[in-house]
């Protein structure tokens, strides 16, 4: 007989957000929405349906749920995940999500060039046919010391991986966002390194928590979020995963993300979640849960070890925690 024995971050399935929770027509007349719902049109934030309600996509979605990867805390209140956002193409404050809706997500191409094959370049809609979607509940701890719990949709970063055929001689994958300083009023700051950029390396792409998103909530991605395709890495501080890209590149060279071209001192390529390991200015011993300010003790590695551990092995002298 096979028992499966729970990790120790992880929740029962009875202990998660019940998915008629997510239909609750009081909770609905309150503007709350929860997560996927299966009728159209109930349980859509504002900030939901903006995106929503203009997706060719949207009939992809919700997702089947990929029942591997749990959580040990209830599901974030999507009216909090989609209106408290970072996303400094539109303003440096969090209530960004409005000013967000001026980007266009259609027409989208995504170009995947460098050390590959052949590169490509594909419609976001054609990438999306070369993919099986599934939805992930995955912890995110942002370094400035908040935190949620966020159903994606999506697909493994493996997967591209597999569709770009990198050469044995690319080391790193680096991602880079949109730059159209028309749309994104911030951009034409001259003095801020645009477009936003963040690396990972071979090694990191290719684990299986490492996933590209394009929808969360079992709806499409929220342009505030990242649409239409973002990067999730659960074990890493929120700046490594980068929103709304355009362009992976296959590289023998360590990219330098956005953060640490702007202050290296504070930001690093590696950014592994570490509750030992202070920021310069500030402890990552706990965090603040967004909705309900709970404080939480930060977890090694957000709570992601027993799958991501063994990638830093054998660097020394690496600065793996910020």
């Amino acid at each position: 007989m096979l028992i499966r024995r729970r990790r120790g971050w992880e929740m029962r399935d009875s202990e998660a957000t019940p998915e008629a929770a997510f239909v609750d027509r009081r909770r609905l007349l309150k503007g709350l929405a929860l997560g996927p719902i299966l009728a159209a049109g109930l349980g859509r934030t504002p900030a939901l349906a903006a995106t929503e309600d203009a997706d060719p996509s949207a009939g992809l979605y919700p997702a089947a749920r990929n029942p591997k990867y749990q959580l040990d805390r209830p599901i974030t209140e999507a009216k909090y995940s989609t209106t408290y956002n970072n996303y400094y193409e539109f303003g440096g404050d969090k209530d960004i999500w409005e000013r967000a809706q001026a980007l266009k997500v259609r027409p989208w191409t995504v170009k995947i060039d460098g050390l590959v094959e052949k590169p490509l370049t594909l419609g976001i809609d054609d990438l999306l046919k070369t993919v099986t979607l599934e939805e992930r509940l995955y912890r995110h701890r942002c370094v400035e010391t908040w935190s949620m719990a966020v159903p994606w949709t999506g697909f493994p970063l493996a997967a591209l991986v597999a569709l770009a055929k990198p050469l044995g001689s690319a080391k790193y994958a680096r991602m880079e966002t949109f730059l159209d300083p028309k749309t994104a009023p911030e951009q034409n700051k001259f003095f801020y390194p645009w477009p936003y950029v963040e690396g990972v390396t071979i090694a990191e792409a290719g684990n299986e928590l490492a996933f590209l998103a394009t929808g969360m909530y079992g709806k499409p991605l929220p342009k505030q979020d990242g649409a239409p395709l973002r990067l999730v890495l659960p074990w890493k501080y929120g700046f490594k995963s980068i929103k709304s890209i355009v362009r992976f590149e296959f590289t023998d060279k360590r990219p330098k993300g956005y953060w640490e071209a702007l202050q290296s001192g504070e930001y690093g390529f590696w950014a592994n979640v570490n509750p030992e390991v202070a920021h310069p200015r500030w402890s990552q011993a706990s965090e603040r849960v967004l909705g309900t300010d709970e404080r939480r003790p930060t977890l090694m590695w957000n709570g992601y070890g027993e799958f991501v551990a063994q990638l830093y092995d054998g660097l020394p002298g690496e600065k793996l925690f910020m």
